[in-house]
């Protein structure tokens, strides 16, 4: 709450399963919405979030980073993307939080590209106020991208994998 309020936020809302959050604030119930500037959007590929020395078993080592992870490029990514979207199905992240490929980085990941997955699969962890959940597929096929990098922030309903559909 402290965070909607330090941003100015008018209103917050946050889906996980069966749990809903929405906070909204006064600016936003007094109609004074619109006077309230928006926030800003932080890019994913940015610096990712220190994380907390009691969860040091979590840290990624500069060998785990993958070459699989999708590099930002401006012209070709627009259009790598519009033609993907067409293909491919997308699995999301359900929260916000920190988004990490393995259990623990002496661990190996849970899907990598080429990888065949089946609906309720584990393909990643998402770290949201030091809890850490799993995330399972929705979708059976073979993985073609990874979209995220590890230990990066990703935000809700933020496209995590790309699935080519079985059949």
């Amino acid at each position: 709450m402290r965070l909607v309020t330090k941003l100015e936020l008018s209103e917050f809302k946050m889906k996980d399963g069966d749990f809903q959050l929405s906070i909204r604030s006064k600016h936003f119930e007094q109609g004074q919405a619109q006077n309230v500037p928006s926030p800003q959007m932080v890019p994913v590929h940015s610096a990712p979030l220190p994380t907390p020395p009691a969860q040091t078993d979590l840290q990624v080592s500069p060998a785990q980073k993958s070459s699989e992870v999708a590099a930002p490029v401006k012209g070709e990514q627009a259009a790598d993307s519009a033609a993907d979207k067409g293909k491919y199905i997308e699995v999301k992240s359900p929260i916000v939080g920190t988004f990490y490929r393995s259990p623990s980085p002496d661990k190996p990941v849970y899907i990598k590209v080429g990888d065949t997955i089946e609906i309720g699969s584990v393909v990643c962890i998402v770290e949201a106020m030091k809890l850490f959940n799993e995330i399972e597929s929705e979708v059976a096929g073979k993985v073609v991208k990874v979209m995220v990098e590890d230990a990066s922030p990703v935000e809700y309903d933020q496209v995590l994998f790309l699935v080519e559909p079985i059949g």
